[in-house]
């Protein structure tokens, strides 16, 4: 993989970024090992439970091949512990400077969570022009995103919340819009149950999922 990785890069490699709850670290390996196979390298393992650390080291070190990535970072502690276990980017569900200013000096790609104008301005300030529009369904969705097409023409997107194999397609035929995040790939109950092929099959599906390029 390219050391030289930004927050764009992660947002390209494919249409989909799996949002990832972890209560069990026993899970992480498998979970990581069933996306790569359906062709979703990039993951985003939330820091929402206690084990989210644990699960990214172990996803990490035995998935190589796979592009982990921490959600849910909330402060520069939180970055410089995901740094440490291996994380290769952070998503934060908002934006604060001292956060940036953190993962700049940690070498650690952000995507910063934004869900109005002044977010975004305020991103932009400090050099971010690739964010997370979060939470995408509840901040205006769709109709937010057009709308922003014409003051932030020069801003990409990955609006996440809400977002489902049924309305995905709407989000991606957006020109901001580089990817989506989304958690239907990876259902607690597939996991619970140890159903691995459905989980790669999500990500085969997730994967085919059509991006509009709008010239």
């Amino acid at each position: 993989m390219d050391d030289r990785l930004t927050a764009l890069t992660v947002m390209q490699d494919g249409p989909v970024i799996p949002v990832i709850v972890l209560d069990n670290e026993a899970y992480a390996v498998p979970l990581a090992r069933a996306l790569v196979a359906g062709g979703i390298r990039v993951l985003e393992v939330t820091l929402r439970t206690p084990q989210g650390l644990a699960c990214i080291e172990a996803m990490a070190r035995a998935v190589p091949e796979a592009l982990v990535g921490a959600g849910t970072v909330r402060s520069a502690a939180d970055a410089r512990a995901a740094a440490d276990a291996g994380a290769r980017f952070a998503v934060s569900p908002g934006y604060a400077s001292s956060l940036g200013q953190a993962c700049a000096d940690l070498g650690l790609p952000l995507l910063p969570g934004v869900a109005t104008a002044s977010e975004v301005m305020a991103a932009l300030a400090d050099g971010f022009n690739e964010l997370k529009f979060f939470p995408a369904q509840q901040a205006g969705g769709v109709a937010m995103l057009r709308a922003w097409q014409g003051p932030f023409a020069d801003v990409r997107f990955c609006p996440t919340g809400g977002i489902s194999a049924a309305n995905a397609p709407e989000f991606l035929a957006l020109s901001n819009v580089v990817c989506v995040g989304g958690s239907w790939l990876v259902p607690h109950q597939a996991m619970a149950q140890g159903d691995w092929e459905r989980i790669s099959l999500l990500a085969r599906e997730a994967r085919g999922l059509a991006r509009l390029d709008v010239h």
